[in-house]
């Protein structure tokens, strides 16, 4: 059995009222760079090995421990995968507890970054071993698109409101209201809001 880790107290969140995703308190946000430390140091792993393994400079991943940059999705899982942790832990301080069947309630979904233009709320924190992290995704139209990224595996994005610009490769898609998208995510890809606050669904395959 994986041992319980009570790093920080989880937020429990209301019910959400307007488009965007219902948020943490963002002092719990703020926590996540802080359990990575304690967690990294706890396995005597050092920041200039885990930047390695994570294949990032050792100069670029000091700034995601201090918290002085966001850090993007891909590398949380990245981060989890090479401390031996569920990705959980790093979101909300404890490991998740359900094994058949885990329900998120509409507002209840943890937010577990801030990305220039995307607010992300996870939708399925609370399931252990998860092979997909689906997350609702709310795009800023007012913000500059966030640039593209690459992971492992495949991803598939679903359009609950407004319009938006999905790019992988080299090309471009506009979605609508009730179209989907199934891609290579190791290709660099991102979407972008197009003209007013949209809102989807993203599975992305962890593993």
């Amino acid at each position: 059995m994986q041992p319980k880790h009570n790093i920080s107290e989880p937020s429990r969140d209301s019910p959400a009222e307007g488009r965007a995703p219902q948020q943490m308190d963002p002092a719990n946000i703020a926590q996540i760079p802080g359990r990575i430390r304690e967690l990294r140091e706890v396995e005597e792993i050092s920041a200039i090995d885990l930047a390695r393994d994570i294949g990032l400079d050792a100069e670029e991943y000091a700034k995601y421990e201090t918290g002085e940059k966001d850090i993007p999705i891909s590398a949380l899982y990245k981060i989890a995968d090479c401390l031996g942790v569920d990705a959980t832990v790093l979101f909300t301080g404890e490991d998740p507890r359900m094994d058949t069947a885990s329900v998120c309630r509409r507002g209840q979904g943890v937010e577990i970054q801030r990305y220039p233009g995307y607010e992300f709320s996870s939708l399925a924190y609370n399931f252990k071993g998860r092979t997909l992290e689906p997350l609702l995704v709310y795009l800023d139209p007012s913000k500059l698109p966030a640039p593209p990224v690459t992971h492992y595996g495949q991803e598939f994005n679903y359009v609950i409101e407004g319009s938006i610009k999905v790019s992988v490769g080299a090309r471009e898609y506009i979605l609508e209201a009730g179209d989907s998208i199934y891609f290579d995510a190791s290709l660099p890809h991102g979407q972008s809001a197009l003209g007013a606050p949209s809102r989807f669904i993203t599975i992305i395959q962890e593993k």
